[in-house]
């Protein structure tokens, strides 16, 4: 539900396509960096400088003290852990993917966290978004399927093939994130969990500096930084976004950004989009947003069931 007391779709929408833009910006900036930089080392950056603007953001809201106050310390460390290796994974399939197909295969985590949802926190998941999954899925074998070259001759010893691993890997871990999320917000604040995350996103990919870091030039530390804080721009703008509109009136707008991903990709790095990603897109976007309406039917049907149900509780 939207937190301010005056909600405004509009403008929540709005919010949540620029940060869309914003993350897209993220991505371009990796890609542009180069393809020989160490996925420890692209996060590193990406999570050092996405503090700055989450810094400035709860400054601003009057909200920087105490946002580190928690109570979980393991659970935000136990967050931040599968939520960085996700990250790395995500960021090799950037560097060795075309764009388009990254933010397709992406797709597969709210797939897959309605999985973990079932397995993990017990929710009960009916037929309908079983089937949606199995859908979305599908698609998801549609778009990788050219890539993997494991059940051909030769097996899978193409690059490609491996960032595609990387990427779906990486996915699921993201859904297996995004639970534990939902495990904290019973007790923590977002920007608590969101700055917990960045710092030790930070921390925990400079270990990796002794496996395959390599000198950067000027120009790739400049497109890291800007990825750095577009990265945690696009976090705020997308937290600022639930506070004016509802979850089921803004999530499906998550999947524009394969539309943008398409344009700033054919612009900027010449890639065009095979008809595999064109059509697993089809599939998995409309298994997602077929989900999501499915949930808020359900949250509906919920809250209707608790305003009927009697108090049970004796006079």
């Amino acid at each position: 539900m939207p937190t301010d007391p005056n909600p405004s779709p509009l403008r929540g929408i709005t919010l949540k396509l620029i940060s869309i833009v914003a993350f897209l910006c993220m991505q371009t900036f990796i890609k542009l960096a180069g393809s020989g930089i160490a996925p420890g080392q692209v996060t590193f950056f990406r999570s050092l400088f996405g503090i700055v603007p989450i810094i400035i953001y709860l400054g601003w809201r009057h909200e920087l003290k105490g946002a580190y106050r928690t109570k979980r310390p393991f659970g935000h460390f136990l967050r931040s852990l599968i939520g960085i290796t996700s990250m790395g994974m995500g960021f090799y399939g950037l560097m060795h993917l075309p764009l388009p197909e990254v933010i397709a295969l992406g797709y597969t985590t709210p797939l897959l966290s309605v999985v973990f949802a079932a397995l993990i926190l017990g929710e009960v998941v009916r037929v309908y978004r079983w089937s949606a999954v199995g859908v979305g899925l599908f698609g998801v074998m549609i778009i990788s399927w050219p890539k993997l070259t494991l059940f051909r001759q030769g097996g899978m010893g193409a690059e490609e093939a491996f960032a595609v691993v990387m990427v779906l890997v990486g996915a699921a871990l993201g859904a297996m994130a995004m639970i534990q999320v939902r495990r904290l917000l019973v007790t923590e604040k977002g920007p608590t969990i969101v700055l917990y995350f960045s710092t030790f996103a930070a921390v925990l990919s400079l270990l990796s500096w002794p496996f395959g870091w390599q000198p950067l030039s000027a120009q790739a530390i400049f497109w890291l930084v800007a990825a750095g804080l577009f990265g945690g721009a696009g976090q705020i703008l997308m937290t600022e976004s639930y506070r004016f509109a509802d979850a089921s009136t803004i999530a499906p707008f998550d999947y524009s950004s394969i539309i943008f991903g398409i344009v700033i990709a054919f612009f900027i790095f010449g890639e065009i989009p095979t008809l595999n990603t064109l059509t697993g897109s089809v599939f998995v976007v409309g298994a997602g947003i077929f989900i999501i309406f499915r949930e808020h039917r359900l949250g509906l049907e919920r809250r209707k069931l608790r305003r009927v149900t009697p108090s049970q509780t004796p006079n």
